[in-house]
């Protein structure tokens, strides 16, 4: 995930300061989630990848009649592409694949190697071009969204506002504990507790299962409040904000590096 982000970030600095942003057609985003119950694209995407590694290998072996397999279903999928989205039917090498097909069947193995080489050039003159931004588009989250439930008032407030209140009571047991004004810092850890609680509440919205919510507000984020909780009781400044620092780590930085960064980027996209 970490080095998909920085793929993303690279990609897409280069190209806006080029000034060289290409929105993908609007029909792409009927074969991604939410416009699809599946991830329509991504599934031939990945078929596509596995059938250009087949046909490499068995055009390696000289293994004719699974190099043939492989070459057919690669022209299906490849082909699918422009049936998916219309707009990119023109930027196809459609003659390629069937030669490809028609080549492999022959067991020429020569022509096979030349149009696989095609094929290869086609798919990252795409990706290049289009790749990074359909990432951001169709595959980052949308927190506008997503709403948390304030536990206290029982309101429902917006992801904004919730991220907000969470840096300022982090920041606020910081100021107090170091101010020698605990009985603060300890309210505000009660306030964080019950804000991260709320916050873990709405994980649901996007995810299936408990996984990434224990991952980033789990046992070790659980077990660092209680930490900060013990160096508030007994007035240890340096423990307090040692853990304070494990906390930032743990829950927040973690959060930031999938969700954040993603979600700021398709926010540049759609703009």
């Amino acid at each position: 995930m970490v080095r998909h982000i920085i793929f993303l970030l690279c990609i897409l600095t280069f190209t806006v300061s080029a000034g060289e942003i290409s929105r993908p057609p609007d029909s792409l985003a009927k074969w991604y989630k939410p416009g699809n119950k599946r991830q329509v694209w991504l599934h031939n995407m990945f078929k596509l990848r596995r059938e250009m590694q087949a046909v490499t290998e068995y055009l390696a072996m000289e293994d004719q009649p699974r190099l043939e397999k492989w070459a057919g279903r690669l022209e299906e999928h490849y082909l699918e592409i422009g049936n998916m989205v219309p707009e990119w039917q023109d930027e196809l090498e459609a003659p390629v694949a069937r030669e490809l097909a028609e080549a492999a069947a022959a067991g020429d193995y020569e022509r096979t190697a030349r149009a696989v080489r095609k094929i290869g050039l086609s798919c990252r003159s795409c990706h290049r071009d289009y790749r990074a931004v359909a990432a951001a588009i169709y595959r980052a989250p949308d927190f506008g969204k997503v709403t948390v439930e304030d536990s206290e008032t029982l309101e429902m407030e917006s992801m904004e506002d919730v991220m907000n209140r969470l840096s300022l009571l982090v920041n606020r047991i910081k100021i107090a504990s170091e101010d020698d004004r605990m009985p603060a810092a300890a309210d505000a850890l009660t306030q964080l507790g019950q804000r991260l609680n709320d916050l873990g509440a709405s994980c649901d919205k996007c995810h299936s299962d408990d996984i990434p919510r224990e991952r980033i507000l789990g046992s070790a984020t659980r077990s660092s409040m209680e930490h900060i909780r013990q160096g508030i009781d007994r007035n240890d400044k340096k423990f307090i904000g040692r853990n304070l620092g494990e906390l930032a780590v743990q829950a927040c930085a973690r959060c930031h590096g999938v969700h954040r960064t993603l979600s700021d980027l398709k926010k540049v996209m759609l703009d």
